[in-house]
């Protein structure tokens, strides 16, 4: 069960140098965290292991994001992207995130990695107005058509910048690293 958590607004910002590191099996349900996870979310480990990864979900973030990550996954690629994420006392952070499915050798998925690091101010204030409008479509639709019209808006936003959304998340990437 997810905890309650009032979010609250302070940000937690990675150190240049720290990369968040889980892993999950194939449900989502958490098998490993590093310390720098733990530390940054502020959840001890063993409150961690066996939960599911929306643990640290931000209200924030629009559920047709999950789904993009989601329907990138199942589909055998790895998914980049931008999140917020919420920490234990309601602090959040910003996280550049790649998320890879894990085969074992007979090429059967066994879950997934995701390997998180610091992003930029400029990703950040690129994609945090489209997760807002995103966010407000979900809101103003039924429950049922929540997920399809925010994923519309997005790839309504994505095509009129004549980009797709991984396209847009690594070039962001790479503004950063050159900056």
């Amino acid at each position: 069960m997810k905890p309650n958590i009032t979010p609250i607004d302070h940000e937690v910002v990675l150190a240049d140098n720290e990369f968040i590191v889980s892993k999950t099996d194939t449900k989502g349900i958490i098998t490993y965290v590093n310390r720098t996870f733990m530390a940054i979310a502020g959840y001890a480990e063993a409150e961690l292991l066996g939960k599911q990864h929306n643990i640290i979900r931000h209200p924030d973030m629009p559920r047709g994001a999950f789904q993009l990550l989601w329907n990138t996954l199942q589909q055998g690629e790895e998914f980049f992207g931008y999140v917020k994420n919420l920490c234990k006392d309601g602090s959040y952070y910003w996280v550049f995130v790649n998320v890879t499915p894990d085969f074992d050798t007979r090429g059967q998925l066994r879950g997934y990695y995701s390997a998180r690091r610091k992003p930029s101010r400029l990703a950040i204030n690129t994609i945090k107005p489209i997760y807002q409008e995103m966010l407000q479509i979900e809101n103003n639709s039924s429950t049922k058509e929540a997920i399809a019209h925010s994923l519309a808006y997005l790839n309504d936003t994505l095509h009129s910048l004549n980009t797709s959304y991984p396209h847009l998340i690594l070039s962001l990437n790479k503004t950063e690293e050159h900056a």
